[in-house]
C-alpha cells in the first residue's frame, strides 16, 4: 500500500448480491478492473456481504483486496481470510434464538437458514431453500424441525419463501424484537434477524478502526435495505440504479444497474471525488 497516497486513507466496502456480482450472479469485467486501479494507487477496498466466509471466498481471493478484513454474514461477524478465521462475532442471545424458534414453528411453510459461527443449518421442507444451495454449492447441515437446530452461536437467521408469508413473519418478528435482535428485509422473498448493534455498518466501521482510517474517509456501496444501515454510517454512499427508493434517498450517488458494472462506476464517482479533495488540501 502507498502511505503517500490520498488513497491510502480511504476505505470502500461493497455488498456482493445485486451489487458487485450481476443478476445471473456473474462479476462484470468493469468492476474487477476499477478494483484494481483503486488499489494500486493505495486505496483499501473489501466486501460487505449477508454471505457466510465459504460463500464469500471465491470473490474475496479473486479480488485485488490486500487481506483486508471483510464484512460476513450481515455484520455479525468480521473475517479475516488471509488467516482464515474470524476477528469479531456477534450472536443472538440464548432468548432470541427461543424466541425464533417459536416463531417460526408457526410458519411451517417457511425454509429458514441459520448461519452460525462456523456451521450454515437450513430447516423446514427445504424447497426454499435448496433452491439458494443449489445456486450457492454451500456446505450445510439439515433439520426437519427447527426445535433439533443446535441453539449455539448464532449470527444471522434468514426466513425464505412465498411473498406474503414472508411478509407475514416479519411483522411478528418485529413485534417481538425489542431491544434483543433486527429484523430486515433482505429480499422481496425473505426477511431476517441479527442481534442488535450487529450491521455491516457497524461492522465496516470497526474495520475502518482497524485501519486507522477516519470516518469521514469511508464509503460503500449497496443496492437493498439490508445495506442501509452501511449506507447511512459511511461519509460517501452509492448504489445501484435498482435500488429502492429509500435505499436511493440516503445516497450521494446512484451508479448503474449492477448488470453494467455498478462497482467501477461508483468507483469512477469515489476516485473523483478524492482527486478533487487533494486538489483542495495542497491549494490550502
Amino acid at each position: 500500500m502507498q502511505s503517500s497516497s490520498p488513497y491510502s486513507s480511504w476505505l470502500v466496502a461493497s455488498d456482493i448480491d445485486g451489487t458487485l456480482i450481476n443478476k445471473k450472479r456473474l462479476l462484470p469485467p468493469e468492476n474487477p478492473a476499477e478494483i484494481k486501479k483503486f488499489t494500486d494507487k493505495g486505496g483499501n477496498f473489501t466486501l460487505a456481504s449477508d454471505r457466510n466466509p465459504e460463500l464469500m471466498r471465491d470473490y474475496y481471493k479473486n479480488l485485488p483486496l490486500g487481506g483486508i478484513p471483510a464484512v460476513v454474514m450481515g455484520g455479525a461477524g468480521i473475517y479475516d481470510f488471509k488467516e482464515e478465521k474470524m476477528l469479531s462475532f456477534t450472536a443472538l442471545s440464548e432468548d432470541s434464538v427461543r424466541k425464533t424458534k417459536k416463531i417460526a414453528e408457526k410458519f411451517p411453510t417457511l425454509d429458514v437458514l441459520i448461519d452460525t459461527k462456523d456451521t450454515l443449518y437450513i430447516s423446514g421442507i427445504g424447497y426454499w431453500a435448496h433452491f439458494f444451495i443449489k445456486k450457492s454449492k454451500a456446505t450445510y447441515k439439515y433439520f426437519r424441525n427447527i426445535a433439533d437446530v443446535p441453539p449455539e452461536n448464532w449470527g444471522k437467521v434468514v426466513f425464505i419463501g412465498a411473498m406474503w408469508r414472508v411478509k407475514q413473519i416479519g411483522k411478528v418478528l418485529r413485534s417481538v424484537s425489542g431491544r434483543e435482535f433486527s429484523v430486515i428485509d433482505s429480499s422481496s422473498v425473505s426477511v431476517q434477524i441479527q442481534a442488535k448493534g450487529a450491521n455491516k455498518g457497524a461492522a465496516v466501521m470497526e474495520i475502518a478502526r482497524m485501519l486507522g482510517i477516519e470516518k469521514d474517509h469511508t464509503a460503500a456501496i449497496g443496492d437493498y435495505y439490508n445495506d442501509y444501515k452501511m449506507l447511512s454510517e459511511v461519509e460517501i454512499a452509492g448504489c445501484t440504479a435498482s435500488a429502492p427508493r429509500e435505499v436511493k434517498a440516503i445516497s450521494d450517488y446512484v451508479a448503474c444497474h449492477c448488470n453494467d458494472g455498478a462497482v467501477a462506476d461508483f468507483l469512477r464517482y469515489l476516485t473523483a471525488e478524492i482527486d478533487k479533495e487533494n486538489i483542495n488540501n495542497n491549494q490550502i
